[in-house]
């Protein structure tokens, strides 16, 4: 006779670890360096809305330019709204976008300024841009959030509020330069380690 009994226990497989320690081959990652281009590849397109330019450049423990990074940034509309892939709008403005970085270390992200979000426990979310990082030596992908410096309420967001040193808050916005032919200029360089280093999320 079977003496054996089911445990009720459900073996439940692990999820597959987000690995992005290279090499890896990057055609599909980030087309502009393969002279083609994604819809999706540093450059949203919105018929209404801030035009913005936020480049930068990411940098690595020792300061050294990170040459083969791949960034994704994905954000609100102008009105502070994040678009369902089904929306009408999606059509016009995507909320997303991917870009690698140069061997400088540089990268380049045209976009529009995304609205105000809800708020969180009564506190106003300061337009912010959601950012992913992923890198060499990487065991997963970082993330951040880019702020902008000439946004009234970016220093009364819940998160930046949340950030005690001034100098790390820092890290987070982007510094507005200029504007030219009605676009916005700012800049945005990520520090993966070091003294400097940009405030990284844990979700």
């Amino acid at each position: 006779m079977d003496q054996t009994r089911p445990t009720g226990r459900i073996s439940v497989p692990k999820p597959t670890s987000s690995q992005t320690i290279g090499p890896f081959f990057a055609y599909c990652l980030t087309s502009s360096e393969y002279g083609y281009t994604l819809v999706a590849d540093n450059s949203l397109k919105s018929p209404s809305g801030k035009k913005i330019k936020i480049s930068g450049k990411v940098y690595d423990g020792e300061q050294n330019p990170v040459p083969d990074a791949m960034l994704e940034i994905w954000q609100a509309d102008p009105e502070g709204t994040f678009l369902a892939p089904q929306s009408e709008k999606h059509q016009s403005f995507m909320g997303f976008a991917r870009v690698g970085t140069g061997e400088d270390g540089s990268f380049l992200f045209n976009t529009v300024k995304p609205g105000s979000l809800k708020p969180i426990g009564g506190l106003p979310q300061a337009p912010h841009i959601n950012l992913h990082v992923f890198a060499r030596g990487l065991i997963d992908h970082l993330t951040t959030r880019i702020y902008f410096s000439d946004e009234a309420h970016t220093y009364k967001d819940p998160l930046i509020s949340l950030i005690s040193d001034d100098n790390r808050k820092q890290t987070l916005i982007a510094e507005f330069q200029e504007e030219q032919a009605g676009c916005a200029i700012y800049t945005f360089n990520i520090n993966l380690q070091g003294a400097n280093e940009t405030v990284f999320l844990r979700w």
